[in-house]
């Protein structure tokens, strides 16, 4: 099953070198060819993929169990404000006008 969505922004202007194992290098031709794209393709695919899931888990907070319960528990009833979080709130508001 040929890979050819690439999502790309504008033209390939950037370069990109590694150094890898022979045996690195058959296993992804292998691949590449499994999948009927290109060595650069398919490098360069999974590059983005792989970049994409650890940008995605790195920005995105999953709550499980307890901890989804807190959370919700914290945004539906929320404590009320103490006095000091009041003062910061008034000298904040007061430093930016």
């Amino acid at each position: 099953m040929p890979s050819t969505e690439m999502h790309s922004s504008g033209s390939k202007g950037g370069r990109l070198e590694a150094r890898i194992s022979n045996e690195q290098k058959r296993l992804f031709k292998r691949a590449a060819d499994l999948q009927g794209s290109t060595l650069t393709d398919f490098v360069v695919s999974s590059l983005q993929n792989v970049a994409t899931k650890v940008i995605q888990d790195y920005e995105v907070m999953a709550l499980v169990g307890q901890d989804r319960e807190i959370f919700v528990s914290a945004l539906l009833k929320p404590a009320l404000a103490s006095g000091r979080l009041k003062k910061a709130v008034t000298r904040y508001k007061k430093l930016m006008d």
